[in-house]
């Protein structure tokens, strides 16, 4: 399989099947509530829903699994850094401190600040497969499609769509450089030590930066050559027409947006507080 990172995979299930701009509304409305939202037993069902829909799109792991352990070690690092300079948010946060262990000075470990860091590590969970889900399922020039369509100007969309087509072919050059590199007889694998392959690698960057600015250069001359920015409008050649299952799929997904928001109504706020008495 190519190694190709946040980049579309074409298939044929019913989440690539949905329309671009349907994606997009669906994947906008569930983030926004899921960052607003710190009520557990949401942000669980919503882990789960994503997970569900994660499994519907058959994304092969191999594609995900650097994006995915890239995020889940900056996850990891924000909740230490979340400990180290606020160890007693969580106790301010619920007006409560149930003490696990006696820690020195004000680092002593709490229950509240456990749980107000496991909603914070939960919301990383629902939210990155909605994300890979929309990345991996949408074409770029349906998602700019997407982004004219929801009012955003289509110079603006499709510059959008070019960075995004342009990532697995940045991709691909650094492999084609690196291949050439070794062999040239360059060390670049494990074999190496770590500063011989950082030292290698490095020799990369300028044979890429002159391959992207050739990229860039024949792309605005195709586009000037086309008169692009004349018309204050176009047409999208691979727009798709809503239909019954982007209706559906937008109504599930505000009737769950509607169940966030009813739920800060019924806690009092964005926090679910287990604590109160």
């Amino acid at each position: 399989m190519s190694e190709k990172i946040l980049g579309y995979i074409e298939n044929d299930t019913i989440i690539h099947r949905l329309s671009g701009t349907t994606k997009l509304i669906c994947f906008l409305m569930l983030s926004i509530i899921v960052m607003t939202s710190y009520d557990t037993r949401f942000l669980l069902f919503v882990t789960i829903f994503s997970l569900i829909l994660f499994k519907l799109a058959e994304i092969p792991w191999d594609a995900v699994s650097f994006v995915v352990k890239f995020v889940l070690v900056f996850a990891i690092l924000n909740l230490l850094a979340i400990y180290i300079f606020e160890p007693e948010y969580g106790v301010n946060l619920y007006n409560s401190r149930t003490i696990i262990r006696d820690g020195w000075g004000r680092y002593s470990l709490t229950k509240e600040q456990l749980f107000y860091e496991l909603n914070v590590a939960i919301k990383y969970f629902s939210t990155i497969p909605l994300a890979l889900i929309f990345i991996f399922t949408t074409s770029p020039s349906e998602f700019a499609s997407s982004l004219n369509k929801i009012g955003v100007s289509y110079k603006i969309s499709y510059a959008v769509a070019l960075a995004l087509r342009y990532i697995p072919d940045i991709q691909e050059s650094y492999n084609d450089i690196k291949l050439a590199s070794q062999a040239r007889g360059i060390e670049m694998s494990k074999k190496a030590s770590l500063i011989d392959r950082i030292k290698s690698s490095s020799n990369i960057v300028w044979p890429l930066i002159f391959d992207s600015l050739n990229r860039i250069e024949t792309i605005s001359q195709a586009m000037e050559l086309r008169r692009f920015g004349k018309e204050n409008s176009r047409t999208w050649y691979s727009y798709r027409p809503f239909r019954k299952i982007d209706i559906f799929a937008i109504v599930v997904c505000a009737l769950i947006t509607m169940l966030g928001i009813c739920l800060f109504f019924v806690n009092g706020g964005r926090f679910y507080n287990p604590f109160v008495h």
